[in-house]
C-alpha cells in the first residue's frame, strides 16, 4: 500500500511536468525529456532530463507521510499547502491525518495529539472516579420493599495511610422520599474504586450530611485496607470560573449501574439557572449549572466532569429527556460543589448537623447589564455581567450597609478576593463562616467605597 501510493503520486507529479515541458517546446528544437526522477532522502523530488541537466522541485513526500516531512503539519513544504515548502504546511507524519495533520502512512489511522490528551485526562480522572451503590427499603400496607440506587462520585479529600477519603456525589444519589429511614437517607451505601468493582471490595461509606437545594452530598470512608492499597488520588480540582465554552468536557459515572465509564462532549453553556422538582419530588429547586452535549444517563449523577487536563470542573446531576432534545446535561460548576462540599465537612462532620451552613446577607440582587468580550490573544470570548442590589430586608445582615441601587464590585474576606462579574460571583459566601467580615467594594452614585458585613452566628440558614 505504501510504495503503491507513492508511485500514484510520481506518475501524477511526472505526468504534469511532462505536459508542461512539451507545451512549452519548439518544433524547432529537440525535444528535451526526463530521463530519471527520483526522491532523495530529504523527501525532495529530483528530476534529471535528457541533456544531462537537473531540477529539485523540492519536498513533495514526507517520510512515512503522505506530503510532509517530519512535522505537525508538513515541515519544510512550499506554501504551507500539502507539505511542499513552508512551516507548518497541510499534511503531516504517520497518520491518517498526520499527528494533527491531513495525511499519513499508508492512509492508516494513527492516535492524535487530541486523542492521546483525552486518553491522558480520562486516565488521570479515573484514579479519583467511584461508583456508589444504595440500598434502600420501603414498606405498604405491611410489605416491605428493598431496592437499590446506582450513581458515581469523586474523591475529594483523601488519607490514604489511614484508609480515609471524602467523597463528593449527588443528594438524590443517596436520598430517597421513599425511604423508610427518618431523614430518607440510604442506611447501606457502598462505594467501589474504578478497577475494583467486585462485591468484595465494596467499601462501606457513612453519610456526612447533603443539600437538596445544591444536591450536593458527602460521604466518607474510614480505615479501608482497599483504599491504603489502592492506586486512588483524590481529584485535582479547576476553577470553574475558567472554564471556555467549547473545551472538553469528560463525564465519568456509572451510567445504569453497569460500572465506572467515561463519555466525551463539550462544555455548551459555562454557567446558566435550570429549575426542576428536587430529590424529595416535590420542592422546586433552582440549580446553577453548565450545560453540556457529553453523554448522560440514569447512574452518571454524581459523578464527576473532568476538562482535558484531567481537572474536576462539575459533578454530573441532570439531563433533558424529551423527543425533540438531544445531548443536552448538567453538571453543577466545580467552584460550587466543593465549596458545599467545604461547607458540609465543616458544619456537619461529627456533628448533629446535616445540611451546610451558608450566611444570608438579606438582599436581593440582579442583573442590570450583561455584554461578551472577547479576547482575541486567548481566544476565548466570556460574559460580564452587573450586578445591582434590588433592595435590602429589614433585620438581614446588609440592612443599613448596602443599599438598593448599590452596584457590586467585588467582595473580600480573609485573603480570599473575588470579583463580582456575574450573578454567580455571590455564590462565594457559602465559604464564609461565623464570625468572618465580609468586605464589599459597591458603586454608588458613581463614586466607589468599601462595607463591611460581619456574619454572625444568627445569620446562617441551612441550605
Amino acid at each position: 500500500m505504501k510504495n503503491k501510493a507513492l508511485f500514484k503520486l510520481i506518475f501524477a507529479l511526472l505526468l504534469i511536468v511532462l505536459l508542461f515541458t512539451l507545451a512549452s517546446c519548439s518544433a524547432l528544437e529537440a525535444p528535451v525529456g526526463i530521463a530519471k526522477a527520483e526522491i532523495n532522502g530529504d523527501g525532495e523530488l529530483v528530476l534529471t532530463y535528457t541533456d544531462g541537466t537537473s531540477e529539485n522541485l523540492g519536498v513533495v513526500v514526507g517520510e512515512d507521510g503522505k506530503d510532509g516531512k517530519d512535522g505537525v503539519d508538513g515541515k519544510d513544504g512550499v506554501d504551507g499547502k500539502d507539505g511542499v515548502n513552508g512551516t507548518n504546511g497541510k499534511d503531516g507524519k504517520n497518520g491518517k491525518d498526520g499527528i494533527n495533520g491531513a495525511d499519513g502512512t499508508d492512509g492508516s489511522y494513527v492516535v492524535s495529539d487530541r486523542d492521546k490528551i483525552i486518553e491522558a485526562a480520562s486516565a488521570k480522572a479515573l484514579t479519583s472516579s467511584v461508583s456508589i451503590f444504595c440500598g434502600f427499603k420501603s414498606t405498604y400496607y405491611g410489605q416491605t420493599q428493598e431496592y437499590a440506587s446506582a450513581g458515581a462520585g469523586v474523591i475529594y479529600r483523601m488519607n490514604k495511610a489511614l484508609g480515609e477519603a471524602f467523597i463528593i456525589t449527588n443528594y438524590h444519589v443517596v436520598y430517597d422520599p421513599n425511604s423508610d429511614t427518618s431523614d430518607g437517607i440510604s442506611d447501606e451505601i457502598y462505594v467501589y474504586l474504578y478497577g475494583s468493582e467486585l462485591e468484595a471490595q465494596a467499601m462501606s461509606a457513612e453519610y456526612v450530611g447533603g443539600s437538596l437545594a445544591y444536591d450536593i452530598a458527602v460521604l466518607r470512608i474510614s480505615d479501608s485496607d482497599i483504599l491504603k492499597n489502592s492506586n486512588a488520588s483524590p481529584v485535582s480540582v479547576f476553577d470553574s470560573d475558567e472554564i471556555n465554552v467549547g473545551e472538553s468536557a469528560i463525564a465519568i459515572g456509572n451510567p445504569e449501574g453497569m460500572g465506572i465509564s467515561t463519555s466525551l462532549g463539550i462544555v455548551s453553556v459555562d454557567s446558566e439557572y435550570i429549575e426542576m422538582l428536587g430529590a424529595d419530588e416535590e420542592t422546586a429547586v433552582k440549580f446553577r449549572v453548565m450545560r453540556i452535549d457529553t453523554a448522560v444517563n440514569s447512574g452518571n449523577s454524581g459523578g464527576g466532569l473532568f476538562n482535558s487536563d484531567g481537572k474536576l470542573i462539575g459533578i454530573v446531576n441532570a439531563k433533558v429527556q424529551s423527543d425533540t432534545v438531544e445531548n443536552i446535561a448538567y453538571a453543577i460548576p466545580s467552584n460550587l460543589a466543593t465549596a458545599v462540599a467545604d461547607n458540609i465537612i465543616y458544619y456537619c462532620l461529627d456533628t448533629n448537623v446535616y445540611q451546610p451552613q451558608k450566611p444570608v446577607l438579606g438582599i436581593m440582587i440582579q442583573v442590570s447589564d450583561s455584554h461578551a468580550e472577547y479576547d482575541s490573544e486567548a481566544s476565548r470570548i466570556k460574559i460580564v455581567e452587573k450586578i445591582t442590589v434590588m433592595s435590602t430586608e429589614i433585620g438581614g445582615a446588609a440592612y443599613g450597609i448596602l443599599k438598593e441601587g448599590d452596584v457590586l464590585k467585588s467582595a473580600s474576606y480573609g485573603d480570599v478576593n473575588v470579583e463580582i462579574t456575574r450573578l454567580h460571583s455571590v455564590d462565594f459566601l457559602i465559604n464564609v463562616r461565623a464570625g468572618e467580615t465580609v468586605k464589599f467594594v459597591v458603586e454608588r452614585g458613581g463614586v466607589e467605597q468599601t462595607l463591611e458585613i460581619t456574619i454572625k452566628a444568627s445569620d446562617l440558614v441551612a441550605s
